[in-house]
């Protein structure tokens, strides 16, 4: 007898709800997504979307949160591959962070400042407690590796950037240089590193951006 097929496991409300979320928000904009308009997308009742969620702020706030945690968690998982080089984990960490940022269009950002403050401000909170983490990691293992400069002070590295990238995906400076977050991100990290890396570190780093 042929063994029946191994179905998918259904994504719980919830995980339904923040997914369907997400695209709306990242596609159109916190003004644009409505309670009501999810409800019917996803066949479901505003009652039992604010069972999981109790408002429409709540619920962008969880996707948010998701948003960012997906970007630490995947730094430390880039970072902790032990079969990368260095110049191969910077590479693979701009390419993710590109892949995520460019489902994001660039007028979420300006919407979320206008619209929702509150929200916008968390966002700020969360990009500010992740940059130590993550960048870091990058520093002290680069400089392990002798690909980032032996001299350089990480915490002095960090505090530099920390401001500076806050200020770089600010919808102000976005609408002034014309760029989309990925876009931006993409330059960032190619001045910030460009500063810090070795020669020899350099020259491994453009090796994989060519390849």
């Amino acid at each position: 007898m042929p063994r029946p097929a191994v179905q998918p496991p259904v994504p719980a409300p919830a995980d339904r709800i923040l997914e369907a979320a997400r695209v709306h928000l990242f596609t159109y904009g916190y003004s644009a997504l409505t309670m009501d308009e999810l409800a019917a997308e996803l066949g479901m009742s505003k009652k039992t979307l604010y069972v999981h969620f109790p408002s429409k702020d709540a619920l962008i706030e969880a996707v948010l949160g998701q948003f960012v945690a997906g970007v630490r968690s995947s730094a430390d998982t880039i970072f902790a591959d032990q079969s990368l080089s260095f110049t191969a984990k910077l590479h693979r960490f701009s390419e993710t962070m590109v892949q995520r940022f460019t489902r994001m269009g660039p007028h979420v950002l300006r919407d979320l400042q206008r619209s929702a403050p509150q929200i916008y401000r968390k966002i700020e909170e969360l990009r500010h407690n992740n940059i130590p983490h993550i960048f870091g990691q990058m520093i002290r293992q680069g400089q392990a590796a002798g690909m980032v400069r032996a001299d350089l002070d990480p915490g002095l590295a960090i505090e530099f950037w920390r401001p500076a990238i806050q200020s770089l995906m600010h919808p102000d400076t976005l609408e002034r240089l014309k760029l989309t977050p990925d876009q931006m991100f993409t330059r960032a990290i190619d001045l910030f590193f460009g500063g810090l890396l070795t020669p020899a570190g350099r020259k491994d780093y453009e090796k994989h951006v060519a390849t």
